[in-house]
């Protein structure tokens, strides 16, 4: 088994979903007392936000560049950066490691592809459904078209994510807000749904949508599981 390393933090509670499922991944294809050979880092996500919300991505990028080497160094013969909005930084973080890093979107965009999806609704932080470093790596490496919520709609859901889901809340009127957005996604032609922030499974199961939902976390999570059996 090779030994990966876990960037999360970003929250928490997102990262303690990924620490189980790459466990029960492990267990389910080992059998046993089998578990997952792991390193974490969690970084200080209130540092993160409000570096996020002041654009101050480069040096978003120096930091979780420092905590991925940190990860290197004690052992990590591999990365999973767990969280969808902090991909933004992926190339910078890429660069100052000497081990693969598991990009979130690539592995969401092979499953996609390979169950014949070409229209993709996208549900994420403001960051990751209005700028390209998401969207535009969807497109140009698997050529999928992504439909994205309207401007209102986008700063709800960005508002649900930073106020609610990373502080482990989940009220059901923001579920049945999502759930109106996935249906007009839909009328836009959206075949299915990325769950496209690592949060939002924490809101969403299939039952709430008329659409496939396709969680991120479960997705990189599974990769990792592949990747560290490989």
């Amino acid at each position: 088994m090779k030994k990966i390393g876990l960037l999360g933090g970003m929250s928490w509670e997102s990262t303690a979903t990924y620490y189980r499922l790459i466990n029960e991944g492990i267990g389910r294809e080992l059998g046993g007392l089998h578990s997952a050979e792991m390193l974490l880092y969690s970084v200080d996500f209130q540092e993160i936000e409000t570096l996020q919300h002041s654009g101050e991505w480069e040096r978003l990028g120096i930091l979780l560049s420092n905590a991925a080497y940190s990860l290197q160094k004690a052992g990590a013969e591999g990365l999973i950066l767990c969280t969808n909005t902090m991909h933004k930084t992926a190339n910078i973080i890429s660069k100052n490691i000497h081990i693969p890093m598991l990009h979130i979107a690539d592995a969401t965009a092979e499953k996609l592809v390979a169950e014949g999806v070409q229209k993709v609704g996208l549900l994420g932080t403001a960051f990751t459904m209005e700028e390209d470093f998401y969207k535009e790596r969807l497109y140009t490496r698997f050529g999928l078209e992504v439909v994205i919520p309207g401007k209102k709609q986008r700063q709800e859901i960005h508002r649900v994510i930073y106020e609610e889901l990373c502080l482990g809340r989940t009220a059901q009127s923001s579920r049945d807000y999502y759930t109106g957005v996935i249906e007009s996604m839909r009328e836009q032609g959206a075949e299915a749904v990325i769950l496209g922030c690592t949060e939002i499974g924490l809101l969403l199961s299939q039952g709430d949508s008329v659409l496939p939902l396709y969680d991120t976390t479960q997705i990189h999570a599974e990769a990792a599981v592949k990747w560290m059996l490989s």
